[in-house]
């Protein structure tokens, strides 16, 4: 499952994160996004009903897509994800929910930033480093700390928009998770038709 899902983020490229005001809008939202192609999302624990937000939308995502959750921080979030149904973690620092969910098989992306953190998620059983805030040190910070940790998969989060993507994907991140600047107001009931032209924009972007 590992392998899986680090392959489907290098091919993608494209992480999309919900984080919204409540289930339903998020339901809404990521089925939206699997509607355009998007083939990997997230949603947050922080959202209202995300829990039956997770089983929902993985109900209806088509083969070769992965739903799962994001902001796990505990054993305990570990396995109610588990139990929803989501298919991978995201955490936003090294939290005690890597190894949880590595021991049962769920890969991870774990929220690091500095070279420590990235080694020290990996030894977790991390799959893959989730660079954030990517924007705090930019492209440039993400290709220096690649020339020690040439294999470390890791995925540009936080701050990373249309303009900023080529370049973190030029400077050798798998992918890049993005919220806000996708997903907009869509997750707390705002405009899905908007949402659906951002993800095509993205979708064009990182092909």
């Amino acid at each position: 499952m590992t392998s899986d899902f680090t392959a489907t983020l290098a091919d993608t490229r494209l992480l999309a994160i919900i984080r919204g005001s409540g289930g339903a809008a998020a339901v809404a939202a990521g089925t939206a996004l699997l509607d355009e192609g998007v083939r990997v999302l997230e949603v947050a624990l922080t959202t209202p009903g995300a829990l039956d937000a997770i089983a929902a939308i993985r109900a209806a995502a088509p083969a070769g897509t992965l739903v799962g959750a994001g902001t796990v921080l505990t054993e305990a979030d570990v396995a109610d994800v588990a139990a929803a149904g989501a298919q991978f973690v995201v955490t936003p620092a090294v939290v005690d929910s890597i190894g949880a969910a590595a021991r049962r098989g769920l890969p991870v992306a774990a929220g690091a930033l500095t070279p420590t953190e990235a080694y020290t998620a990996t030894r977790m059983g991390a799959a893959a480093v989730k660079l954030f805030p990517a924007s705090l040190g930019g492209p440039a910070y993400l290709k220096a700390l690649r020339d020690p940790f040439p294999r470390l998969p890791f995925v540009a989060v936080g701050g990373v928009g249309l303009a900023e993507l080529p370049g973190f994907l030029a400077a050798g991140a798998i992918a890049a998770g993005v919220g806000g600047p996708l997903v907009g107001d869509a997750a707390s009931g705002g405009d899905l038709d908007a949402l659906r032209e951002r993800a095509r924009a993205f979708l064009a972007a990182t092909s």
